[in-house]
């Protein structure tokens, strides 16, 4: 079987870490980078065994040559429109020209199929991708992992280390979707390999409720926690409204404030049911005690 996965984004965090998962794997890699990639990233890719190539993704010729001999095409691009849909666009177009068989979209969030346009932004941008995406004659899986489980340590409102509290919204006993990097990463690699995967692959390193969260906190040594109701979640909409017409220049950041209350919004909104995480049994998933304590 042919096992040469190209990576799109494999200088980025999680990207990186798909790459050696699938290095792991015995895979065997071809990194697509930008032609002014910083060279200390480059080399690190080839310490892992990579095959690194330097491409303009607007050269439609070049970047065709790129994916050609690949298995599969797995995006970890990072960005907004000008990436996640005209970038991923190109990448799509020379994947299907270059006859490569799969794609795997830079989705890696909750199920956004769920929630309805209009209420996050990066979401919506992956929707639009993914119509374009759905009418290409390739084969395409799109892993969702709900909320990267690093955010926990990052003092949200949902866990406030510094607060000593667990803030949710509408629902104390909803179970939300946390996935960590590595297992995303790990899960990614398998899915990569995997020549039978469908449409859609939903996973959760755990699914703690923001009830169920404070007694995690606590056993994983980090205090004793507060658990507090912020409001409904129409009250969160309303808040992220008036923020984001607050902060217009915003619409020009991955990352704007109102973009993060976005993402809270859909942990309290949507859940990825059912969970395919025992599709591949050698994977072990993270504890969510061990991981809060670290």
């Amino acid at each position: 079987m042919n096992s040469l996965i190209l990576v799109a984004g494999a200088t980025g965090d999680l990207g990186g870490r798909i790459t050696l998962a699938l290095r792991q794997r015995g895979a065997t890699v071809r990194a697509l980078v930008r032609p002014e990639t910083d060279s200390a990233k480059v080399d690190h890719l080839t310490q892992l065994g990579v095959e690194v190539q330097r491409v303009e993704f607007a050269d439609h010729a070049a970047l065709t040559r790129a994916c050609a001999g690949a298995s599969c095409v797995v995006s970890v691009l990072a960005g907004l429109r000008e990436v996640i849909v005209d970038a991923q666009t190109q990448l799509l177009n020379a994947a299907v020209a270059a006859g490569v068989p799969r794609f795997i979209p830079s989705d890696f969030a909750s199920d956004y199929t769920q929630q309805a346009p209009g209420l996050n932004r990066n979401f919506d941008l992956r929707r639009e991708f993914q119509a374009r995406l759905d009418q290409a004659p390739i084969a395409a899986t799109s892993i969702l992992n709900g909320a990267f489980a690093e955010v926990l340590t990052y003092n949200i409102p949902l866990l406030d280390f510094k607060q000593q509290q667990v803030g949710y919204w509408e629902d104390a006993d909803w179970p939300i979707d946390f996935t960590t990097m590595n297992d995303t990463a790990a899960f990614t690699a398998a899915a990569a390999l995997d020549a039978t995967t469908p449409r859609f692959l939903r996973v959760a390193s755990f699914q703690p409720s923001p009830r169920e969260l404070v007694t995690l906190a606590e056993r994983a040594g980090r205090g004793q926690f507060a658990l507090v109701r912020l409001g409904a979640r129409a009250d969160l909409s309303m808040a992220i409204q008036h923020r984001r017409a607050a902060n217009p220049a915003g619409e020009a950041q991955l990352y704007a404030d109102w973009q993060q209350m976005q993402y809270l919004l859909s942990m309290f909104s949507v859940q990825n049911q059912p969970l395919d995480n025992s599709r591949y049994p050698d994977l072990a998933w993270t504890n969510p005690v061990t991981f809060l304590s670290a």
